[in-house]
């Protein structure tokens, strides 16, 4: 494959693939039709699976063997699905050649049999009474039905069926009609016997259980892959966000238009400034406007042309042709909008046109249609239409750069606008939603009221944008931000960090700690200073909160990621891990280090048989393939070497294929061809690959090779971790992904990003000093008595610059590991404290406080978690457990216990339980205030 399966795409692969073979080898034996229901949510990848799978058929992997002339018969209800998931194969598998995907043509197919080693696409139209291809004529000697029965009598052995259940463009009749023809393949009809094995992926159980009713006779396997997985990997965005109009806006059209701008103008603006600074292609946002159907002459009962000219006005941008299509399903002509010729454009060749900024739709887009870049859309449908909308919303969640944006977490939102809904109507796209994509779909949905917003934006650069709006006034022949960078380099007017509203190195506001939280909102000031603080005429002392976040970004203060398995072997790990450090120059020579490793061993190895006149014999053994191995054939059978087998010699294709099955077990890096390279010999041109055989097929090597690669993935982990700070988002998730996926608990580098989402809180206090705020420069939050208190306590100190609320699993939070009943899980404590720190070269320090009730369970478990951090993470400030207690006086107050100092840290270690603990805090927690 050309790309990279996220793990919970592999662990499903692997799954399938085991299950496939099962079902294949019970069919031979019992000839019960086998059917595999492979369930995964919208946009979680399942023709990337597929392809994949179907690769692994092809070429074999690591467990089974290469099934070369294995037959795919691909079929949906609608031909454009068809032709997106062929592209995608395509595109993505390199194993599989052009000519081996073949769209089945109801003008020119006629064959006795499908053809060894293709995959067939067919859709539900192409099978209907009314098709060409089921009926004879002077150029159709077989039926596609007669073609299709002929296969399954005379190649059962390597056919497979996969039907892609989406339906999603089908309702009512045709829907049901797609079924029928579908329910053929499965339990049979007068046309044709059910298919041997039949792979079903579908979004929802339900949809596929309509297919594979009760009076089947087929044997059910089901593989799964939850909204969790899919949620966890950041494939998809993080929420939509649903905004509808007050009750009593007049023109509800307008207001949400202008809304539905200006957000995609937002997005455009963030867009921009990420691809810039992480060197990434740009991600030109789409906007998507959807409007109603027309009557008589009318294309539209929505004005177009007013339509486009309000978008321009509120946005300043004069569109060029090119920039705005449409795909309405009854013309395929340019139509004039606002004196602008709009092209019709396929529905599956948007996403890859860069220059399409708007689209203009009715309800085509729902099926087989794709597009990432989709982030804003606004629907002028009535209310009725909740279906419709809904499925649109199920094609426009997954994420243009595959992977969800820490730096800004604007970039994780979809926003959908409705003027003609309300509360109780949005709730029912959200209910048709998950109906069509799954009851827990992987994207939160949330409503909101327009001027009521469900979230807050925080960011490190506060400024009241309403104050620094860009012109709305359209020039004739302006320069847009919206401009494709990659085109024009030298736009003036693309917007860039330093031409932001807020520079670089703004400061904003904090008073004095006497007042700290008493400012006015008129105190903000701007100021272009380097310092950590500056003072302002009114002695309000300013905040530089970018160099803050720049500073902690740069100590390597550790964060852990707890999974509750295991996602890949240390060896792939360390593979991936090696290729990234040669990618990056952080180690240029780390793939070749790590080949010329294993190469070394399999050569000791071969070496150790010979001294033990043990190499001949397992040599041959080989050559008569009698060796003991953990592989399988097509039909899920050990192919172990046995009395029963009475083989003595082999082909150089049967060598060259258990070369192949030792090589991809040893990681499909191309060891096997580094040993060749460095060992052939040319009397013997297939010793090396004997060597390899031998070395990958023996348990103790392999266990060994296993260790090695444990070893050297953390040991290479542990020597540039910390030099990953330096490096773009890009790589630094990809990084962070690898070593997540090796171990159970993983470290990585704590980064914050620039810009957060959080709900907002209507009842919370304004907090001048955190160091996340809004626009006009504070962050509402609602505090409980013990965090209030606290926070007010650090407030007093000398030393205070600021404090950022830890937020329980988001993707940027810090987490320290601990044990609670012996399972491991990860804890995010309440607060980060920045401190001013004249002897660090950063300038600061950062201490972790946690307020914990000594009377939860997992006090102990916590305590000697944030312990062991504390001892990893020497350049952390304080590492508090705090709790309220009665002081000397009998006053309620906050004691602490501050695990970063070394006989505290070893004596909670030590503990055994939690009278302990307590002992530990009664002798030497602290009231610091």
């Amino acid at each position: 494959m050309k790309v990279e399966l996220f793990p919970f795409q592999e662990n499903a692969l692997k799954e399938l693939r085991a299950k496939i073979a099962q079902s294949l080898g019970d069919y031979q034996n019992s000839h019960t039709p086998q059917v595999i229901s492979f369930t995964s949510p919208t946009g979680s990848g399942k023709t990337i699976i597929m392809s994949a799978l179907i690769e692994d058929i092809y070429l074999g992997d690591e467990n089974y063997t290469d099934q070369s002339n294995a037959i795919f018969v691909w079929i949906s209800d609608s031909p454009e699905l068809n032709q997106q998931s062929k592209d995608k194969i395509d595109r993505q598998a390199d194993k599989i050649s052009l000519n081996q995907c073949i769209t089945v043509s109801d003008e020119s197919f006629d064959q006795e049999v499908l053809d060894d080693g293709h995959i067939y696409f067919l859709n539900t139209q192409k099978l209907s009474r009314t098709s060409n291809l089921t009926s004879h004529s002077d150029t159709r000697q077989y039926t596609i039905w007669e073609t299709l029965q002929n296969t399954i009598e005379q190649k059962s052995d390597r056919l497979y069926l996969i039907i892609d259940e989406a339906h999603r463009g089908m309702r009512g009749r045709e829907a049901g009609r797609a079924t029928t023809i579908m329910q053929k393949f499965i339990k049979g009809s007068k046309e044709i016997h059910p298919f041997p094995v039949v792979i079903g992926m579908s979004a929802t159980t339900k949809r596929f259980r309509t297919l594979v009713t009760d009076d089947t006779t087929s044997t059910l396997r089901k593989v799964v892959i939850t909204p969790d997985e899919v949620r966890a990997s950041g494939l998809l965005k993080d929420r939509i966000i649903v905004t509808y109009p007050e009750k009593d806006v007049v023109n509800r059209d307008m207001a949400i238009l202008q809304a539905a701008a200006d957000a995609w103008k937002d997005k455009c603006v963030h867009w921009d400034q990420y691809c810039r600074e992480q060197h990434h292609a740009y991600v030109n946002p789409i906007f998507v406007v959807q409007v109603q159907n027309g009557t008589t002459d009318n294309i539209s009962d929505t004005d177009l042309s007013d339509c486009l000219r309000r978008i321009e006005t509120r946005t300043g941008f004069k569109f060029k042709e090119g920039e705005v299509v449409h795909t309405f399903g009854q013309t395929t002509s340019d139509i004039n909008i606002n004196g602008l010729k709009v092209k019709y454009e396929e529905p599956s060749r948007i996403n890859d046109n860069k220059e399409i900024k708007v689209v203009l739709f009715k309800e085509n887009l729902s099926t087989g249609w794709d597009c990432p870049r989709a982030e804003t859309m606004i629907s002028f449908r009535r209310a009725v239409d909740a279906t419709y909308i809904a499925q649109l919303l199920g094609r426009m969640i997954r994420t243009p750069t595959q992977g969800r944006i820490q730096v800004d977490e604007t970039l994780n939102d979809v926003r959908l606008f409705l003027p003609h809904f309300d509360v109780n109507t949005v709730n029912e796209v959200v209910d048709e939603l998950q109906n069509s994509e799954g009851a827990d779909i992987p994207t939160e949905v949330v409503g909101e009221e327009l001027g009521n917003q469900t979230f807050d934006v925080w960011s490190v650069y506060p400024s009241n944008r309403q104050n620094n709006k860009t012109s709305t006034k359209v020039v004739e022949g302006q320069t847009s931000i919206f401009d494709n960078p990659e085109k024009d380099q030298k736009s003036q007017n693309i917007i860039s960090k330093d031409k932001l509203p807020v520079s670089q190195n703004q400061v904003t506001p904090v008073t004095s700690k006497d007042s700290i939280n008493q400012i006015n909102k008129s105190n903000i000031i701007d100021k272009n200073n380097e310092d950590d603080f500056s003072e302002s005429e009114n002695t309000n002392v300013s905040l530089n909160r970018p160099k803050i976040i720049k500073a902690i970004n740069d100590m390597g203060l550790l964060t852990y990621n707890v999974r509750s398995t295991v996602i890949t072997n240390y060896l792939i790990s360390l593979y991936r891990l090696a290729h990234l450090l040669t990618q990056s120059g952080l180690d240029p020579n780390a793939v070749q280090n790590v080949l010329d490793d294993i190469v070394k061993k399999i050569h000791a190895y071969v070496k150790k048989l010979k001294e033990e006149n043990r190499y001949d014999d397992l040599a041959k053994k080989a050559r008569q393939f009698k060796l003991s191995t953990q592989a399988f054939d097509v039909f899920g059978k050990s192919i172990k070497g046995s009395q029963s087998q009475n083989i003595f010699t082999t082909t150089d294709t049967d060598i060259d294929r258990q070369f192949r099955q030792a090589d991809i077990k040893l990681g499909k890096e191309g060891v096997g061809n580094a040993y060749g390279k460095e060992y052939y010999d040319e009397n013997e041109p297939d010793s090396y690959e004997i060597d390899v055989i031998l070395y990958a097929s023996d348990k103790a090597s392999y266990a060994d090779l296993l260790e090695y690669a444990k070893n050297k993935f953390h040991a290479l982990d542990d020597q540039y971790r910390r030099y990953t700070n330096n490096l773009d988002e890009k790589f630094i998730k990809q990084y962070n992904k690898v070593v997540s996926d090796g171990d159970i608990i993983s470290k990585h580098n704590f980064r914050l990003p620039e810009t957060i989402n959080v709900k907002h809180e209507s009842k919370g206090k304004k907090y001048y000093d955190h160091l996340f705020v809004n626009n006009e420069g504070y962050a509402k939050i609602e505090l409980n008595g013990w965090e209030s208190g606290v926070i007010d306590e650090e407030e007093q100190r000398d030393d205070f610059v600021c404090w950022l609320r830890n937020p329980p699993r988001k993707p940027w939070s810090l987490s320290i590991p601990y044990k609670l009943n012996g399972i491991d899980k990860p804890a995010y404590p309440d607060f980060l404290i920045v401190r001013k720190d004249d002897k660090s070269k950063f300038g600061y320090v950062v201490d972790i406080l946690e307020p914990h009730n000594q009377s939860f369970d997992d006090n102990l478990g916590k305590a000697q978690g944030f312990a062991e951090y504390a001892r990893e993470n020497t350049g952390v400030g304080r590492i508090e457990l705090i709790r309220k207690e009665k002081n000397e006086v009998n006053e309620d107050k906050f004691k602490r216990l501050d695990l970063s100092k070394r006989e505290i840290r070893e004596k909670v270690l030590r503990a055994i339980n939690i009278a302990e603990l307590n002992h530990i805090f009664d002798k030497y927690g602290k009231f610091d205030f």
